[in-house]
């Protein structure tokens, strides 16, 4: 597994629990508004230098005061590794919480399988009608759907969560990103933050107000069980 960057520490990356952040590299999306632009390109180096070992042994020295380990990207669907990996983090006796973006049910079936995850955490980026135009990429929006039924039917806890970036959104869009999710245990509206980012051209792009968000969490909770903002 290609490793692009580790996070000994964080309390806000698995929900309730302390725990460490492993940064794949790679991503088949290219979200202008991506605050990870450095682990996009699967050819770059990576700038820690880190392999699976030295994660693990740190990981190994942290058991009893870490509990939980996150695997983020870039998007870990890609790498080939993953279930490996997630095997050993188990083994060491974490949790191990999962961000994806959902592109690839079929890897994701195999990791729910394969019992190595706790807790799913999928991107919902926006509805399926303008999907392509916001990822930048040609999209099988069929394998997105998909994935959102294997999150909510496997048992695990798990959150959709959708990035919210002006004038990538309009109020419309939720309703349909609702029926996307409808009934699902819990819906995250993540504010935007301008600070580095994929395409410069976001960097004059803005968040909600916090009144509008708050708009937009009334209406997610037409459809879900719990929506919060964060």
């Amino acid at each position: 597994m290609i490793i692009g960057g580790f996070q000994g520490f964080s309390l806000i990356d698995y929900p309730d629990k302390i725990c460490a952040i492993v940064f794949t590299q790679g991503c088949n999306f290219r979200c202008p508004y991506c605050h990870n632009p450095e682990l996009i390109d699967t050819k770059r180096s990576r700038s820690d230098g880190l392999e699976e070992e030295e994660v693990l042994s740190f990981l190994e020295r942290r058991q009893g005061k870490l509990e939980a380990v996150t695997i983020t990207g870039g998007e870990p669907l890609m790498q080939t590794g993953l279930e490996d990996f997630l095997l050993k983090v188990k083994g060491l006796g974490y949790l191990a919480k999962l961000d994806t973006n959902g592109s690839f049910p079929q890897r994701l079936e195999k990791i729910l399988e394969s019992k190595t995850v706790d807790y799913i955490a999928m991107d919902i980026k926006t509805s399926l009608d303008k999907y392509e135009s916001v990822v930048r990429k040609k999209v099988e929006t069929a394998q997105i759907l998909k994935s959102i039924r294997l999150i909510m039917d496997s048992g695990l806890d798990y959150e959709f969560r959708t990035t919210v970036v002006k004038p990538l959104f309009e109020k419309d869009e939720f309703t349909k990103i609702g029926q996307l999710v409808k009934d699902s245990r819990l819906y995250v509206l993540q504010g935007f933050v301008s600070s580095k980012m994929l395409d410069d051209e976001c960097l004059d792009m803005h968040s909600y107000s916090d009144e509008e968000l708050a708009c937009f969490k009334q209406i997610m909770e037409g459809f879900v069980q719990r929506c919060t903002i964060r």
